[in-house]
């Protein structure tokens, strides 16, 4: 009897250990992401040749303890390995686990490896050659968190999950055990069998083998256990041989199998169907281009089990159109398949949410490093298909805002507008047109509601929102908003540059949706802007804390004498910048600096007719002298401006503090008159939300303007 270890990925360790007893293992044990064992070398070649969940098997060689990297080096010189392999074959050594002494995983593979190759030159002179892609030998040591190294040698070669018959795959391929381990807890019995988002095929012809007792291992033509000196090429042919008879007697047990699979993606869907060819089973597999928006029953009488692993993007950017494409499949799901089982693996319980399935068992599994959901579902015969929307409440007075703001923004010649604020309480949310995209913000909830109902809420409110503008879910950009504190208002920008132009009362006016919190545009100075451009005429202006100059472009446009654009970051003037070049406004008469904003304002001696300024509610920027409060400070603000400000000109102050009050006896001091224009610049879009937008009309007292 020999001692052996089956890895597998975690969440398959009790299907490895039920199978493993099965092909004749005794003294079966799970830990965690394996199955210890014990048997004959036939056991373990059974095991390599025919285990569908196994990762690797592989061959204990020795345990000893490991106090610092002396002992490993000692421990692992003192093991025959002349007894294993010759130096004319070529290594790899795969080291896991730390210590106090050994910190590095690397660094423990060298040590071993050295180990071994010292031992070969002291013996002989010649040391075997390190091959860390395809070796002959691979080297597996484990140093557990009680100090002690298992030494282990690889029986399988390449991992035993690549089969052999896919050699291209999709973006996100399912490895081989995984597929299995779905079919085998979803219970599949030879029904109907349907895949409708099955990419490269793997559950499909992992099926057709399971079915046909064809051994997973058959068309591999390497193993690591023909390179080592115990290799029994008898028996090892012998193996080979009952494993094509069985595959052989196994195809009879096809006729009538029916395994379907469906996929938008046409390059996919050819890989899946090489695959299928490679795997033999090119006859047994039917294929076919569909969008699951369209997911129909092709065995319309009969039940059977669809099976499937749909998409579930790790990031943020890729949920809207996820959550269409989940929401799509649950409504065929319970349309078309009514007595069907159902099982689907995902690493996202929301978008499994939106499948409004409930789920008779689930299990964990994991897909690599990610933890999935492994849920199951019977679709009831009698099962209510309802068509209310998701949302209803939320989409009914989406519609009704799109009724009327649609026409007004066209009628002003806008394509960036704000369609919802958070017009419910329980879709707390804004909702933003640009062009042909969609962007929604997430608030906070507050805390009087539990986090998973109000995440539970947004996702909704997304899927309502791409159900009733009809914006694909690709152009549906989600952002949370959070508080943004010093320099991490100013990120370095995407350099892919993801921008495109909107129209802003002929005005074009950059905007880039995915790599900012911000757009680069903010909707609810729109009217400020435009009227910043009715009265630049032959004035001098000045923009203070300018961001992406959009105001600039509108004062430009409008005629200014020349423009002065004032902000910390350089990759907000270079936005300003291209802002002028593309409405053709780019030369001499418009000046750029990049600066403090505060210290610049100390240090200037220019006069200006127009100046516009919006500064932050709150900063405390590494790059400003000092942190900056816009109710606390805006006097200190307007002393220096006046000194700037042209006799006879006019300071248009905005600012977004709900509730700002502005020092109207402070000002009268410092012979400066306000008038308050907040409603009149209030665009239609934001009528909801006064409370954010002020705006006022700063002149010197002396000045008629007021």
């Amino acid at each position: 009897m020999t001692d052996f270890f089956a890895t597998c990925p975690k969440g398959l360790e009790s299907l490895l250990a039920s199978e493993l007893t099965a092909l004749g293992a005794e003294q079966v044990q799970e830990t965690v992401a394996g199955v210890a064992f014990s048997g004959s070398l036939e056991t373990a070649y059974r095991a390599c040749l025919w285990s569908r969940l196994a990762s690797r098997i592989l061959l204990s060689v020795a345990r000893f303890t490991v106090r610092d990297d002396l002992d490993l080096y000692l421990g692992i010189t003192q093991l025959p390995w002349e007894s294993w392999f010759t130096a004319r074959q070529t290594l790899a050594v795969d080291f896991t686990g730390t210590s106090a002494t050994i910190r590095n995983t690397q660094y423990g593979a060298v040590k071993v490896k050295d180990a071994i190759v010292d031992r070969f030159s002291k013996r002989g002179g010649q040391r075997p050659d390190i091959d860390k892609q395809a070796p002959d030998v691979r080297i597996l040591v484990h140093l557990n968190k009680k100090g002690e190294a298992s030494v282990t040698l690889d029986l399988s070669g390449p991992a035993l999950h690549q089969r052999g018959y896919r050699t291209a795959t999709g973006e996100a391929p399912l490895k081989e055990n995984l597929a299995v381990a779905m079919l085998l807890r979803a219970g599949w019995q030879g029904e109907p069998l349907l895949d409708p988002m099955c990419g490269s095929g793997t559950l499909l012809v992992e099926a057709a083998m399971l079915w046909s007792d064809m051994a997973p291992g058959l068309l591999r033509t390497r193993f690591g256990l023909t390179s080592l000196a115990n290799y029994d090429h008898g028996l090892w042919q012998s193996l080979q041989a009952e494993a094509s008879v069985r595959a052989k007697r196994g195809r009879q047990k096809l006729q009538g199998l029916r395994l379907r699979g469906l996929d938008v993606n046409e390059v996919v869907l050819r890989r899946a169907s090489e695959n299928a060819k490679r795997a033999g089973f090119a006859d047994n597999i039917e294929l076919a281009v569909a969008d699951v928006a369209q997911l129909d029953n092709p065995w319309r009488g009969e039940t059977g089990l669809v099976l499937t692993n749909p998409p579930y993007g790790e990031r943020l950017g890729d949920m809207p159109g996820l959550l269409a494409l989940y929401q799509q499949l649950g409504q065929g799901l319970r349309h078309s398949f009514q007595g069907w089982r159902v099982a689907v693996l995902s690493s996202s319980t929301e978008l499994l949410s939106c499948l409004r399935l409930r789920a008779d068992k689930q299990y964990r599994l994991f897909n690599g490093a990610l933890e999935c959901q492994f849920r199951l579902y019977q679709i009831a015969v009698d099962a209510v298909v309802s068509t209310r929307m998701v949302a209803e409440d939320f989409a009914n007075r989406l519609r009704k805002n799109i009724k009327t703001l649609d026409k007004w923004a066209k009628g002003e010649g806008l394509d960036a507008y704000r369609l919802y604020d958070a017009d419910l309480p329980d879709y707390n949310a804004a909702i933003d047109r640009y062009g042909e995209y969609l962007v929604i913000q997430e608030y906070a909830a507050p805390k009087t509601i539990p986090e998973n109902l109000a995440k539970q809420r947004f996702l909704d409110l997304v899927q309502a929102a791409v159900a009733v503008t009809g914006v694909d879910g690709s152009r549906v950009v989600l952002k949370v908003r959070e508080r943004q504190k010093g320099e991490n208002q100013y990120q370095k920008l995407d350099a892919q540059g993801n921008q495109f132009e909107v129209h802003e009362y002929g005005a074009k006016l950059l905007v880039n949706l995915w790599d900012y919190l911000d757009t680069g545009l903010f909707l609810d100075h729109r009217q400020t802007r435009r009227l910043l451009g009715q009265m630049a005429q032959n004035k001098r202006f000045l923009n203070l804390f300018a961001y992406t100059g959009s105001a600039t472009v509108h004062a430009a446009l409008g005629g200014a004498r020349f423009t002065t654009t004032v902000d910390m970051s350089r990759t907000y003037l270079n936005w300003a910048r291209d802002n002028l070049k593309c409405n053709g406004l780019l030369n001499s008469r418009h000046q750029f600096e990049q600066a403090d904003c505060l210290r610049w304002l100390d240090e200037c001696d220019e006069q200006y007719d127009l100046i516009f300024i919006d500064p932050p509610t709150f900063s405390n920027s590494k790059r400003m002298d000092q942190s900056f409060d816009v109710q606390r400070d805006h006097l200190l603000l307007m002393r220096n401006l006046k000194r700037i400000l042209a006799a006879g000109g006019t300071l248009v102050f905005s600012n977004n503090k709900r509730h700002f009050k502005m020092d109207l006896d402070g000002l009268a001091a410092l012979g400066l008159a306000a008038k308050n224009i907040s409603t009149q610049t209030l665009p239609k879009d934001f009528a909801r939300n006064p409370q954010i937008h002020n705006c006022w009309l700063i002149t010197h007292s002396a000045d008629d303007a007021v």
